[in-house]
């Protein structure tokens, strides 16, 4: 499988104050079975052209033109460095549009190349920053010269231009919303990347994102000489095994080594600035998030290991610094881009109940689009929630009109001796656990065995980690009533270190009852009784504690707070279930090793790598903690 950023062409996922929140609507209640469309030559001629930029370049554009021809069309606009294949004339896709139940609206659909891809001309660069002294064209200007061009050349459009895209076409898509064009009227960023340093795809807080990283640098190795309908290649390691060849490779500096492939520029640019530094900032797309005139559709998973921090970063940015745009989040029951798929029911061995993704993609997106893009769509269209969110434990959606819910209260969690877990703050003047953290045996972050990025991991069954003991364990008794948790979690850790630097990785788990039944489909030998799903999980690069700029060593054995906020959360643990929270130094491979002392990661050799024992304080002085929001 390949990794969040290589998995986007369009449709992979296809292939592969008191707050009184609105009636609830379950998936059975409101989703339709969509018949199988038609194919889309039925219904649509296809147009390619090169659409010129301001500065001479052109930009391949497929442009898929209804047949219908008794009244004008909405534009819908996606813009891709996946390539927009099949290429041809005559070729044409699978699904036209975000999803099949756009099949039958007749919308204008377009895909472009971006710059530097496929068959598009010049220069590709990876998450280009915006231009904001507008001195040279950026992703920004090349979005308004292709609404510019569309709109002028185009026949029986209606003036209205929405845009779509997931992962990194949703990071173009945010990136179109910057361009204030006045026939752009409705935009939907899907797992965008919003800041790939602090909680995006390359580095989590300052934690490389290993498996992530390698995979990208294996599909994108491949640098073309001039515009080609050739479509990049995986290159696959030979291993069946990724946490033993990461592991056999060593430090950062020898992996990419081991594969014959010259110097990747993404690569070894991603190595060279470990810190929140001006190449990373400049990639950050918060702060432009100003005067947004479009509606904005957010869209990400709960489970989504790549871009869940950039879904919910678009939607609160654009809350607090563009309060006028009309602005919605939806937040799924899913993994990277599993809303446009057929089905969405369930991840590994966790059950939602309905098929989520079809209810989505009918009652929320088809919707957005036809109310702000169709010509009397204002009219036809009730407006969305602010807020429409899965609520996984009960397996409902629920309608909110702010994110986090505003009647959603503070509440702290204590850790305890003997691994308890409580809202009492500790009494006692001393405490601690301990574990020793080996970089040569790391805790690894899923228990499949295979070479690929585990997209599913994010709702995995822990015990395989609870039994190692280099993972702490807190749990509170069975709850004796439903626990719900809606919005971030702020893990706070009292620690020390016997080294100089530590990664500190936190999860929140719901733990089974012991007599839980299994769902139905389960594999041969696993059991729901007494399991522990993970609820959400990330991790903090300890140097990276008090700024992102200027990382700061331990010191050894000193206790020192590290705190941190988890991706939010809407998960109900349920009577008789317990919540638990896992700490523990290592995540392999999805996070690098840390070596454990102080040093240029990148540049670590196999000798810097050392064990140290970290410790957890519980006590009245050093009250480690999980600060949550709790919704009655």
């Amino acid at each position: 499988m390949l990794p969040c950023r290589a998995l986007l062409l369009p449709y992979a996922c296809l292939l592969l104050s008191a707050q009184q929140p609105a009636p609830t609507l379950t998936p059975v209640q409101a989703a339709t079975v969509a018949a199988a469309p038609e194919p889309p030559q039925v219904r649509y001629t296809k147009q390619e052209s090169m659409v010129p930029m301001r500065d001479g370049i052109s930009l391949y554009t497929a442009i898929f033109l209804p047949k219908d021809t008794s009244h004008p069309h909405p534009i819908l606009l996606n813009r891709t460095p996946y390539g927009c294949n099949p290429y041809g004339p005559d070729a044409f896709r699978h699904v036209v549009g975000p999803s099949p139940a756009f099949a039958k609206e007749d919308y204008i659909v377009v895909y472009q190349d971006v710059r530097g891809r496929n068959r598009s001309e010049g220069s590709f660069e990876d998450v280009r920053p915006v231009d904001v002294a507008k001195s040279a064209p950026d992703e920004v200007s090349d979005t308004t010269d292709t609404i510019d061009w569309l709109l002028k050349n185009l026949p029986r459009h209606n003036g209205r231009v929405g845009m779509w895209g997931i992962s990194y076409p949703a990071h173009y898509a945010v990136q179109g919303l910057l361009s204030g064009h006045p026939a752009l009227k409705a935009v939907s960023p899907q797992a965008p990347m919003m800041d790939v340093w602090e909680g995006d795809d390359s580095y989590h807080r300052g934690a490389f994102q290993l498996a992530a990283n390698f995979g990208f640098f294996l599909f994108f190795h491949s640098q073309r000489t001039a515009p080609s309908s050739a479509m990049p290649t995986f290159t696959n390691s030979g291993s069946t095994d990724g946490y033993q060849w990461y592991l056999d490779a060593g430090p950062l500096n020898r992996i990419s080594a081991l594969v014959k492939q010259p110097a990747e520029p993404i690569w070894e640019a991603y190595l060279a600035h470990p810190t929140y530094d001006a190449y990373w900032q400049a990639r950050n797309l918060r702060p432009h998030l100003k005067y947004i005139r479009p509606a904005v559709l957010t869209v990400g998973g709960w489970f989504d290991a790549e871009d869940l921090f950039g879904a919910l970063a678009c939607a609160s940015t654009l809350t607090r610094q563009s309060p006028t745009t009309d602005s919605h989040l939806v937040m799924g029951p899913w993994t990277h881009g599993q809303w446009s798929g057929p089905d969405g029911s369930r991840i590994g061995n966790t059950e939602f109940g309905a098929k989520t993704a079809p209810w989505f993609q009918e009652q929320i997106e088809l919707r957005f689009f036809n109310q702000y893009l169709k010509e009397a769509g204002d009219a036809k269209e009730a407006p969305l929630a602010k807020a429409t969110v899965f609520e996984t434990g009960r397996n409902q959606w629920r309608s909110f009109d702010a994110w986090p819910p505003r009647a959603a209260q503070p509440c702290t969690f204590y850790f305890e001796a003997q691994g308890g877990l409580g809202t009492t703050r500790p009494e006692t003047t001393s405490g601690f656990d301990a574990y020793v953290s080996d970089p040569a045996k790391p805790v690894p972050y899923t228990q499949d065995i295979s070479f690929g990025y585990s997209g599913s991991f994010m709702a995995e069954d822990q015990r395989f980690a609870a039994r190692r003991p280099d993972v702490l364990l807190y749990q509170t008794p069975p709850l004796e009533a439903d626990l719900t948790l809606a919005g971030p979690l702020r893990p706070v850790l009292q620690v020390s270190t016997s080294g100089t630097d530590a990664d500190w990785i936190v999860k929140v788990i719901d733990v089974f009852p012991s007599d839980a039944p299994d769902p139905k489909d389960s594999p041969k030998g696993w059991h729901q009784a007494g399991g522990q799903m993970l609820v959400r999980g990330d991790v903090l690069r300890g140097k990276y504690r008090n700024s992102y700029t200027t990382p700061e060593p331990f010191t050894p054995g000193a206790p020192t707070e590290v705190a941190f906020t988890l991706p939010d959360v809407m998960h109900t643990f349920r009577k008789g279930h317990r919540l638990m929270v896992q700490i523990q130094s290592s995540w392999f491979p999805l996070v690098d090793r840390n070596p454990q002392i102080f040093c240029d990661i990148p540049k670590a050799r196999p000798e810097d790598f050392q064990k140290a024992e970290q410790r957890v304080y519980h006590t009245k002085a050093l009250p480690s903690r999980l600060e949550v929001l709790q919704l009655d």
